[in-house]
């Protein structure tokens, strides 16, 4: 019998070691729980400050593009406004001349030399224009080209060479920069 009691005895023991064993399993399983949890928020702390930080620099970001946005906004707007400044300073010698012109019309005898004069200023202000980037469209003896040119009547061509070409032009075109500023309005031979 004592070898059963011993046995027994041997049993006890072996499921009380077991039973110590499951205890300490399950206080080191609740001790990795209380870490992973510790980790688990960590991260989360972590994570909320790099959201925080992020959420920051965008609303910086953003701030800085709406004042950039802004500014070149109210730049473009001054910047039309004044665009003509320079054009306009340059044509107003031309509108001297033209004074002085019409000053000497009252006065002048000599019809011809005033007649020059005046030519001398068309030319000057047809060479201002044209260093600024408008030049005339010719269209006169040319074929009709109805994407630059407007016709606004048909006469019977004085010629065969003349039929369905620009005969007359009424009021000339213009381009700047070779875009249409003003289409050329024109009298067609058919």
């Amino acid at each position: 019998m004592s070898r059963e009691i011993k046995d027994a005895q041997s049993q006890e023991k072996m499921e009380e070691n077991v039973e110590e064993k499951e205890l300490v399993n399950e206080c080191a399983v609740e001790e990795e729980d209380a870490d992973v949890k510790d980790d688990k928020e960590q991260q989360l702390e972590l994570l909320g400050q790099k959201l925080a930080e992020i959420n920051d620099k965008y609303l910086r970001l953003s701030a800085e593009f709406d004042n950039y946005r802004k500014r070149t906004l109210k730049e473009k707007m001054e910047l039309t406004k004044n665009a003509g400044e320079l054009v306009l300073e340059k044509i107003l010698p031309v509108m001297d001349n033209f004074e002085r012109a019409l000053q000497s019309m009252e006065t002048a005898a000599d019809v011809p030399a005033l007649r020059e004069g005046v030519l001398l200023i068309y030319g000057a202000f047809k060479d201002f224009l044209f260093q600024q980037g408008v030049k005339e469209i010719e269209c006169v003896n040319m074929g009709f080209d109805p994407d630059t040119q407007e016709a606004v009547s048909k006469i019977p061509a004085p010629t065969e060479e003349l039929k369905g070409k620009v005969v007359d032009c009424v009021q000339k075109g213009y381009t700047l920069h070779d875009k249409v500023m003003r289409f050329p309005k024109v009298v067609v031979g058919e």
